[in-house]
């Protein structure tokens, strides 16, 4: 059975660069479990098509039916790529409701990637003090690496290709973590080659 990982993108815009974004990230996470021999399918679910369902359940109590699937979906996944807009500092109203009709159990030890855009690199600082606390508070298990994506990430050779790499780094950490691996293991102790006189030289002294 294919592992199942599915993008959540709260853009409002036709095209999206939330759903860019998070197509990026999903098949690199895909690509990563292929090279372990990991088959993976990736869903999107693009949260402006359900904005009347969402308002609806808000307030009534209850999802409609498509949007019962959709959640449904979120629960029933091997991995979430979360992406959301970045307005007033904070993520999308859309993308918040959503989360707010979740089951509060439903993303219980989920590896998460997360994911946002902005108008300006000022705005990136959304994913680790916004997004985190969010996804902590639902007990989901967020990968190290989060991936802001802003206008001048989209053009020129230099900007695309930094933000290529941050995709490939987040999409390799999200397929270690669905299959179980430390996502900190793949990363080498930069004291861990070091001569024991040198180890010694580094140790701070504590008073």
């Amino acid at each position: 059975m294919a592992t199942s990982i599915v993008v959540i993108s709260g853009g409002l815009g036709t095209p999206s660069t939330s759903r860019m974004l998070g197509d990026q990230l999903g098949r690199a996470a895909a690509e990563a479990l292929a090279a372990d021999g990991v088959e993976a399918e990736v869903s999107v679910i693009e949260l402006r098509d359900m904005a009347v369902d969402i308002a609806t359940t808000m307030v009534a109590g209850y999802a409609p039916p498509r949007l019962a699937e959709i959640i449904e979906q979120v629960g029933a996944a091997d991995a979430l790529v979360a992406v959301s807009p970045v307005f007033t500092a904070s993520v999308s109203g859309l993308f918040k409701s959503f989360l707010d009709v979740l089951d509060p159990t439903a993303l219980d030890g989920k590896p998460v990637l997360l994911a946002a855009t902005g108008g300006s690199a000022r705005h990136s600082m959304v994913i680790d003090y916004v997004m985190r606390p969010i996804f902590s508070y639902l007990r989901a298990t967020a990968v190290p690496t989060g991936v802001f994506a802003a206008p001048e990430d989209w053009g020129g050779d230099t900007g695309s290709g930094q933000l290529a790499a941050r995709v490939a780094r987040a999409g390799a950490e999200l397929a270690r973590a669905v299959q179980g691996t430390s996502v900190s293991a793949a990363r080498p102790d930069p004291m861990e080659s070091l001569p024991f006189e040198q180890l010694l030289a580094n140790i701070e002294p504590t008073g």
